[in-house]
């Protein structure tokens, strides 16, 4: 109760939540075909929440074992940090969770489904480190992460969710090798540009680091958009 008459502490988790929920209304509105339901969506978020706590403690290991090996803030160790440690305990976090409680589900009808499932985990993923971040540092860093590390968890999820979706078709048109193939790429496509982006955000390259993003913003608008309107039943 006390919490909820902390005005200071309402603006920080109202920054920390809005970004990610207002990215989540507008993938859901793109679902054309057969919008999902709250109750699948809900156990999306949720499961990408709880992931938060997976992924930090892959990350914590990753972390002690590369201390061990590198000089700690050098090129080498950012690239082993990045690309060998968070971009799969995090994405393969996420995929886990995307898969366990998505791929039997009967609600799984459309190619697009897989897009929307795999951004709304990401998106609880990003909602949950964002609450972290922003009480830890505060309202300037809740409005830098709004337009890039919140949006960046949704492209994350965007290319997951494209091979993803594919992998469901396979799979239901009995092409099994093709959706293993799928199935491969929705991991290890976001696991790379996820660490280019920490890797490049981390190292200090503003500029490309600026340019990089807006190719991956742009890049996942457009499969949006395509995916969407293109989208099939598949079972």
């Amino acid at each position: 109760m006390l919490f909820l008459l902390n005005i200071p502490s309402m603006l920080l988790m109202a920054a920390a939540v809005v970004p990610a929920v207002f990215l989540m209304i507008q993938v859901f509105k793109t679902d054309r075909l057969e919008p999902e339901s709250p109750q699948m969506l809900t156990r999306l978020v949720i499961g990408g929440v709880i992931l938060t706590l997976i992924a930090m403690a892959l990350e914590w290991v990753g972390s002690f074992a590369l201390d061990i090996v590198f000089p700690e803030e050098s090129v080498p160790y950012y690239a082993w940090m990045y690309f060998a440690v968070v971009g799969p305990a995090e994405e393969g976090a996420k995929y886990f969770m995307l898969k366990r409680r998505s791929w039997r589900d009967p609600e799984f009808n459309c190619q697009y489904d897989g897009v929307v499932y795999a951004v709304f985990v990401s998106l609880g993923f990003a909602l949950a480190e964002n609450v972290e971040y922003v009480f830890m540092y505060g309202l300037g860093t809740a409005l830098l992460r709004a337009v890039t590390a919140i949006p960046g968890h949704a492209c994350f999820g965007v290319f997951m969710g494209i091979w993803y979706g594919a992998a469901q078709r396979l799979e239901n048109y009995g092409n099994a090798p093709a959706s293993r193939f799928a199935r491969t790429m929705s991991v290890v496509m976001p696991m790379l540009i996820h660490g280019t982006y920490d890797f490049i955000a981390t190292v200090g390259y503003e500029f490309v680091f600026i340019i990089f993003i807006v190719v991956m913003f742009f890049l996942a608008f457009m499969l949006i958009k395509r995916t969407s309107r293109y989208d099939r039943y598949i079972v």
